[in-house]
């Protein structure tokens, strides 16, 4: 007896149910804590609290004459969306109108994602070169980008967005961008006689690769040889299916015809400003990410790497980097969560983001409470999928090269 309550009185933490006794109730004590009637009595304040507060905001919107609920979303909406990536119109309903927002979140976020990923590492790997001038200036880049609030930084670049030439005076770079004040224009591919979309077959492939995948995971045969084929067979098919279905590849450039430029792919000043300003803040905040990453291996892996004869580049690809991912991986799971959750500032530049979506519609239908929670569900469930996704990835660069 003795040595147990010497055990309970210097180890931190719950203690063990052996310790207060066998069955469900020393179980039921260890999960309720030391002080069950206190941690009681605060469960059942809080739920008076909040029973006091719904109450409150039901007896307030009943007195100005609006119905709690989410009958709003079936209503329409009396504003126009001047940029979706699903056709709206004012009178469509407010549902159709947060889809429209949510879609613009998630592409932002996620363009935002890939190429702040890109940049990223590509400044990290430079700033760690020997040579000074790079490595200075990627210096300076990290710490005016990180010490400048994001806000501010999107105020500049919407600034310079609108300080570009009108599309007549545009001149084109590399012969087919051009950055006018209208936006920015870029060569697009698209489908023609077909019975989908590029997009839409680029997502039926995905969908149909990863199914593959998670068919050989579930069944213990996914190996990288394994994964490789799979991917390999999917290309494959969603060729064939677009050869046998008729469509045909068009590349369209764009180019000035009259007061515009017709052709290609239309990037609103809004939209460029706003994903310009994500992929600067967030490629310096990925770039330290990566260069602590590299840097935490060991001084001895570039020794033997250089001692067989490989060079910088194939060192840190192919040695360096793989071990790296298990520091940088969970930090840019971090980042890419503030990423997608400081998209939400698009509203002070005018992109009609799910943000600006639920503002507009709370002002225009009274329900602040219902569009606040749709907000907040929509953001939680956008965050914790991103969030499942990179620690599945982690578990799984983890688990390489561990001793079992």
């Amino acid at each position: 007896m003795s040595d147990r309550r010497v055990f309970h009185a210097i180890v931190p933490g719950p203690p063990r149910p052996g310790i207060l006794g066998p069955g469900i109730l020393g179980k039921f004590r260890v999960w309720w804590g030391d002080w069950p009637f206190g941690q009681l009595a605060f469960l059942v304040a809080l739920a008076a609290l909040g029973a006091l507060f719904v109450a409150n905001v039901v007896e307030t919107m009943a007195r100005v004459g609006i119905l709690p609920g989410f009958g709003f979303l079936t209503g329409s909406a009396n504003f126009e969306i001047g940029e979706s990536a699903i056709a709206f119109r004012a009178g469509d309903t407010y549902l159709r109108a947060i889809l429209a927002g949510l879609l613009n979140t998630l592409k932002v976020s996620l363009l935002g994602c890939l190429l702040a990923t890109i940049c990223g590492v590509a400044i990290g790997i430079a700033g760690l070169s020997r040579n000074l001038l790079l490595s200075g200036l990627v210096r300076w880049f990290i710490e005016i980008t990180r010490n400048t609030p994001l806000l501010l930084q999107l105020f500049f670049w919407m600034s310079l967005a609108k300080a570009l030439p009108a599309p007549r005076q545009a001149s084109a770079l590399f012969g087919t961008v051009f950055l006018t004040s209208r936006g920015v224009y870029l060569p697009s591919l698209s489908l023609e006689g077909g019975p989908f979309g590029l997009l839409a077959t680029l997502a039926l492939a995905a969908a149909l690769g990863l199914a593959l995948i998670l068919l050989l995971r579930l069944s213990g045969r996914l190996t990288h040889r394994s994964g490789a084929l799979a991917t390999a067979v999917v290309f494959v098919a969603s060729l064939a299916f677009l050869v046998l279905s008729g469509a045909r590849p068009v590349a369209e450039v764009p180019a000035l015809s009259g007061f515009n430029i017709r052709g290609g792919l239309n990037l609103s000043p809004e939209f460029a400003a706003l994903l310009t300003g994500l992929v600067v803040k967030f490629s310096a905040l990925i770039a330290e990410i990566v260069r602590a990453g590299i840097q935490s291996v060991g001084g001895g892996q570039w020794e033997a790497a250089r001692a067989l004869g490989l060079h910088d580049g194939h060192i840190i690809r192919l040695i360096v980097l793989p071990q790296a991912l298990r520091v940088i991986t969970p930090l840019t799971t971090s980042s890419y969560l503030d990423l997608t959750k400081d998209s939400s500032l698009a509203v002070a530049i005018g992109f009609p983001d799910l943000v600006s979506i639920i503002n507009t519609t709370a002002n225009t239908t009274g329900q602040s409470m219902e569009a606040l929670i749709i907000l907040i569900g929509t953001f939680l469930v956008i965050n914790l999928s991103l969030s499942a996704l990179m620690n599945a990835y982690n578990n799984r660069v983890a688990l390489r090269g561990t001793v079992r």
